[in-house]
């Protein structure tokens, strides 16, 4: 593959601050030409490997009443109210509920690429703003993990092919995304497995009145120790949201799964509940008012079905394929630093 001389220079322009004139920067820089590839490559690898297992595109509005945070125990952000056309509603943080509901008029699932909305302050991990590939499909944990594994390999076969050439040169490494295509099974450990690894050393994992969870760096231990894509599974229940199915009848650990590589978690997933009987324990576990989620409660009754499905920020899978350490870099157009208030000139897109 021929290579220009801005190929070899594949380095972001820091342009994501809310300073005058950034964009036209951004708008010259190869970083952000490739950036764009791969956002296509990304859009049409995700078509072609959902249509492959029979997953239909879902259309979804991009509001809703329906938070996947909701105030209780297991929520770790917070929703964006808005009011459009004279309703309060909220911007999606997930489409997850949409997509069970979709589950229900498609035979094997569906899925979406698009817009998130977070109550975050951007850090080099987080954003406010995010894409999220997401998808729900019949069954349970281990029909997701057999399909998450599927996807993410189909997505770095495909970055492979198109711009393996682009981002060697650019980026000096693609090895990370040849491991991943030629990995046969992630390893995997449970929550209390990671634990014990770990040695419940404070600086991993910490524990709240709720239950434990693993920090950032504890992520990051874990990989070091159990592998370079590992899922951890079972989590306790009250730390992970509480449409995640229970494990047993005793209700202390969640049937999901978080898949880590790169930063640290780049896609959450798990199996819901099937029954309106077991949303509603689960609500009132979690301290979530049953009101707020009536039409899902109605729908299990209704309708029981064993679902699962996952989200993966787009944006923390493109960190990881381009060997970056600051989210900030990745989206076409910065939400970053923006004033409260409108600003007295337009000038950035």
């Amino acid at each position: 593959m021929s290579l220009s001389i801005t190929d070899t220079a594949l380095t972001p322009p820091g342009t994501y601050g809310n300073t005058h004139g950034a964009f036209l920067e951004a708008v010259r820089s190869p970083w952000y030409r490739l950036v764009t590839d791969l956002h296509d490559t990304i859009l049409t690898a995700t078509v072609e490997y959902a249509g492959s297992r029979g997953l239909k595109a879902l259309y979804l509005p991009l509001t809703t009443r329906t938070i996947t945070c909701p105030s209780g125990l297991g929520s770790d952000t917070n929703p964006v109210p808005v009011t459009v056309n004279g309703v309060d509603t909220y911007l999606p943080d997930s489409m997850q509920f949409l997509l069970e509901y979709g589950c229900q008029l498609t035979a094997r699932g569906g899925y979406t690429i698009m817009p998130s909305f977070r109550r975050e302050v951007p850090d080099p991990t987080h954003l406010g703003q995010f894409t999220h590939s997401e998808a729900e499909i019949p069954g349970g944990l281990e029909d997701l993990v057999d399909y998450v594994e599927g996807y993410v390999k189909a997505l770095a076969a495909a970055i492979l092919d198109r711009h393996g050439g682009r981002l060697a040169a650019g980026r000096g490494d693609v090895s990370h995304l040849e491991r991943m295509v030629g990995h046969e099974r992630f390893a995997r450990v449970t929550f209390d497995e990671a634990v014990r690894v770990l040695r419940n050393d404070p600086r991993y994992v910490v524990t709240g009145d709720a239950g434990r969870n693993l920090t950032r760096a504890g992520e990051l231990e874990l990989m070091r120790r159990v592998g370079e894509f590992t899922w951890v599974t079972h989590f306790d229940h009250l730390v992970v949201p509480f449409y995640q199915a229970f494990e047993d009848d005793r209700h202390r650990s969640a049937r999901n799964a978080d898949l880590l590589f790169g930063i640290g978690e780049v896609v959450g997933s798990g199996e819901r509940h099937a029954t309106g009987e077991q949303v509603r324990k689960a609500l009132a576990m979690h301290d979530v008012p049953e009101n707020e989620y009536s039409w899902y409660v109605q729908m299990k009754y209704e309708k029981p079905l064993r679902t699962a499905g996952f989200g993966m920020g787009v944006e923390r899978f493109l960190l990881w394929v381009l060997k970056h350490g600051d989210i900030r870099d990745i989206p076409l157009v910065s939400r970053v630093d923006e004033p409260a208030k409108w600003p007295a000139s337009i000038d950035r897109p």
